[in-house]
């Protein structure tokens, strides 16, 4: 439990550094020893949003709201990534 603590701390860390690709590094380290830890999916589709990369932040929140079925962090990220979704799809079709 000491390490995922000092993961998602670092994973915090990185956050607040605008280090997006490291911080995904580090949650998903944290969720290697807990799947069921809402806040480290929640933070990592944050940052999944800010590297564009929608589908990815759509899963993890898809999977929070699985254990947690009203976490507001979770239904607001994922609305984000269906907007960026719907919006790359847009851009697409008009290439």
């Amino acid at each position: 439990m000491e390490k995922f603590k000092r993961w998602k701390n670092e994973g915090n860390d990185f956050v607040k550094m605008g280090e997006y690709e490291e911080a995904v590094n580090k949650y998903s380290e944290c969720m290697k020893l807990n799947t069921e830890e809402c806040t480290v999916y929640t933070n990592r589709a944050l940052c999944y949003l800010k590297l564009c990369k929608y589908e990815e932040a759509k899963q993890d929140c898809d999977h929070v709201l699985q254990i947690e079925d009203s976490n507001i962090k979770a239904f607001y990220r994922r609305a984000l990534a269906y907007k960026g979704l719907q919006v790359r799809k847009k851009n697409m079709a008009g290439i």
